[in-house]
């Protein structure tokens, strides 16, 4: 197939276009248009519009190395960041980024049932190059990653040992907030490869990305005003089943509850969104039960609606 993830497109026999979010097969392809709806085509019906660059794609081609002074000569910087297309959201690119003084001379394979050489190529530095991409959606059916880095320079520098990274990647190591990646200057998520005491495993990765939900929800005295949108609550909520964000919510609503009371607060108001009630009905059933409650209302209409709950605690 020679369409990839992140590429632009347009219908063969429709007035349509749109971002490849999805390869489905070696004939099918997922297409997102501007109303964030993938729609599953035959490949042989869309074709590639050129022009567009995905987000970060700021990649330089090696050139005469130029010479830096010793002082200057940075040996530490080489990091793989994940960023989202600007475009398609859903998917995620992988990028080689070299914050060094050394070229990278740099491979990747992808290991699922079968070997797969992704990419291969010269990374010069204070460059970055796209080295894969992949729907974001689907992070639990990505392969093992296997990540390879060699480093070379004409100058008088002794390089460092290889690097050598495999990894397989889970919904949790993206759980957490994103940062500006060194180069690119995008926001989104880093690990550093040449950490001296890096070593990929789940715990590790969980401390580099993870703010687990005991850590967002950790509160000394909370707002008058509690917003329980999950989008506030968590930034992996795209991966996260309906039954599981409404515990979430619930979980960040009873301990901000708690917080207000042992902070002796009058009132309080919890932003819970009017949507199919659900989250509004659990709240309220649980103030209507609980001791410290005197009473709870609709909060003021003309600034929520039908959205929020306003609690008086006693």
């Amino acid at each position: 197939m020679k369409y990839k993830l992140g590429d632009f497109v347009r219908f063969v026999d429709e007035k349509m276009e749109g971002f490849i979010t999805r390869i489905i097969d070696e004939e099918m392809i997922g297409v997102t248009g501007e109303d964030d709806f993938e729609i599953p085509v035959l490949a042989r019906k869309v074709t590639l519009v050129h022009g567009y660059e995905a987000a970060g794609s700021k990649t330089v081609a090696t050139a005469d190395e130029p010479t830096i002074p010793q002082a200057e000569f940075k040996n530490k910087g080489v990091y793989l960041g994940f960023v989202n297309d600007a475009k398609a959201n859903s998917v995620v690119h992988f990028y080689l980024i070299n914050d060094t003084s050394f070229q990278l001379l740099t491979t990747l394979t992808t290991e699922k049932h079968t070997f797969k050489g992704e990419y291969a190529g010269i990374v010069a530095p204070g460059s970055s190059v796209k080295i894969y991409s992949a729907q974001l959606a689907d992070l639990q059916l990505w392969p093992k990653f296997m990540v390879n880095v060699l480093y070379y320079t004409t100058q008088n520098v002794e390089p460092p040992a290889p690097l050598t990274i495999t990894e397989k990647f889970k919904a949790k190591d993206f759980a957490g907030s994103k940062k500006q990646l060194p180069v690119l200057k995008e926001q989104g998520w880093l690990i550093q490869l040449d950490d001296p005491d890096f070593i990929i495993d789940a715990q590790q990765l969980k401390e580099s990305f993870y703010s687990s939900t005991e850590e967002k929800v950790t509160i000394n005295k909370p707002a008058r005003e509690i917003d329980l949108h999950i989008e506030k609550l968590r930034d992996d909520y795209q991966f996260i089943n309906s039954a599981e964000i409404l515990k979430i919510q619930l979980d960040y609503f009873n301990k901000a509850l708690d917080a207000a009371i042992v902070h002796q607060l009058n009132d309080v108001v919890f932003i819970h969104g009017a949507g199919n009630g659900t989250l509004r009905h659990e709240i309220q059933k649980v103030l209507s039960k609980h001791p410290k409650v005197q009473t709870f209302m609709d909060a003021l209409k003309e600034k929520f609606g039908y959205g929020a709950t306003r609690v008086v605690l006693k």
